[in-house]
């Protein structure tokens, strides 16, 4: 781990908990105060004890150095609490938080303001201070279940849009298959029109010349039939 990043949550000095771990890797911790023979340093000692609890150790290397930080143990005043809310401005406007909808910055910078908040009520009233480190913890797991559930929603939308797409890309694939199958049976239909076309004009020929030679045929017998009657006539007018 890095050095410790910058907080609104305030700590104590850093201290050099262990030098060159790489050839030892045992932790050395501060050793542990003697018992305290006032009440105000055995008070002081179960806040520490608590805010341990409630903020966890902060430990990283420097080179081959190991460094530890716990939370400060030091009552606020007023003033501090005055200066906590300039330090939340100065910081929301210097890493250009937004104002508005989720911003990580600005979660960030009120989660640690309001850790600060907690570490300064814990020292004036340690029960106080766990009560609204348990607040905390269960918006933060609140805020975690809102965060899960927005990214499985997010992830759902993803596959459904993918679904939807690939849908589409699989019904405009069936549409180009379809006008191209339309096409052929247009192709189909022009070939099998012109041949229906070529076929009718030949009948149609055919039959007019069937019909021509019937006609010739009828006008024929009807002329041999028209000579046959005058010759007839012609024999009768003699013999009379």
């Amino acid at each position: 781990m890095a050095a410790a990043s910058k907080s609104l949550l305030k700590y104590n000095d850093p201290v050099l908990v262990n030098k060159n771990i790489n050839k030892s890797l045992k932790v050395h911790f501060l050793p542990s105060p003697p018992p305290a023979k006032e009440k105000s340093a055995h008070t002081k000692d179960r806040h520490q004890h608590i805010l341990n609890t409630i903020f966890p150790l902060r430990q990283w290397t420097e080179g081959n150095d190991l460094w530890m930080q716990q939370v400060s143990s030091a009552a606020s005043t007023r003033e501090d609490v005055i200066k906590l809310g300039e330090l939340l401005d100065t910081e929301l406007q210097q890493r250009r938080a937004r104002e508005k909808g989720i911003c990580p910055i600005r979660r960030e910078l009120y989660s640690q303001c309001f850790d600060e908040l907690i570490r300064q009520e814990t020292i004036n009233c340690p029960e106080r201070g766990l009560l609204l480190f348990l607040i905390r913890d269960e918006i933060q797991m609140n805020i975690a279940a809102h965060k899960t559930l927005y990214e499985s929603g997010i992830a759902f939308g993803l596959r459904e849009t993918l679904r939807a797409e690939q849908g589409k890309a699989d019904t405009e694939k069936r549409i180009s298959d379809l006008e191209e199958e339309n096409e052929e049976l247009k192709k189909q239909l022009a070939e099998k029109r012109a041949k229906y076309d070529t076929a009718e004009k030949r009948v149609i020929g055919r039959q007019q010349l069937e019909e021509k030679r019937h006609n010739d045929e009828i006008q024929a017998l009807k002329r041999t039939i028209q000579q046959l009657k005058d010759q007839i006539k012609a024999i009768l007018a003699l013999k009379e």
